[in-house]
């Protein structure tokens, strides 16, 4: 099996801050508002396309109590991505990402690891405690893009975004992200040809 085949997205975070209706919404599934939190760490097969080609992921729901971390950590081999989720609406759940969940996934497959970080129940934005400057300031303090969302009323494409985001990110780090070469390919051209049209001007000023 090649690194390209079925990604492995983990999903880690506080018991009840959303993971699984974030999965089961970009997956095609109703938000189900009784939601009971994860007590075995599962994963959903994801179809994403970036450029031309398609991309499978595996995007594992883990256990988020505490009393079952040691087995969450059972899961975190062969990751390529990780996204963390905390609940805008409980400071606790944002605090546990900085004092455990960003340092443990750091200390077992190093900081160089894609992340994400997503502040899911905006929808719950007059009990926010953490709002969305203080979450993008600390992903990008760890490296990580960021996303406020709500699996609830914002439906799948804003986390489906974010997907495809980390997923070129991954593709770029080991050297075969076709798009961001084609990007990259387009500047070099748009340089050149500029610098080709620059003497013409030049003369052209010269001459009046």
């Amino acid at each position: 099996m090649s690194d390209l085949d079925d990604l492995k997205v983990i999903l880690l975070g506080e018991s009840g801050v959303g993971k699984t209706n974030l999965i089961n919404r970009v997956m095609g599934e109703e938000f189900n508002e009784g939601e009971i939190s994860t007590t075995n760490s599962s994963f959903s097969l994801k179809k994403l396309k970036l450029g031309q080609k398609e991309y499978s992921v595996k995007l594992w729901d883990t256990i988020g109590q505490e009393k079952f971390r040691h087995l969450t950590k059972l899961f975190y081999s062969d990751s390529k991505i990780v996204i963390f989720v905390y609940d805008i609406s409980i400071k606790e759940s944002f605090d546990a990402l900085k004092d455990y969940w960003v340092k443990d996934i750091n200390d077992k497959l190093g900081e160089g690891i894609i992340k994400g970080v997503v502040g899911n129940k905006i929808d719950k934005v007059i009990e926010e405690q953490v709002t969305p400057e203080e979450g993008e300031e600390y992903a990008k303090s760890i490296g990580a893009r960021f996303l406020a969302t709500s699996a609830k009323t914002e439906g799948p494409q804003k986390f489906e975004e974010l997907l495809n985001q980390l997923l070129g990110d991954y593709l770029t780090k080991i050297g075969k992200n076709e798009t961001q070469e084609v990007k990259n390919e387009d500047n070099n051209n748009n340089k050149k040809k500029l610098k080709e049209e620059k003497p013409k001007e030049q003369r052209k000023r010269r001459k009046c």
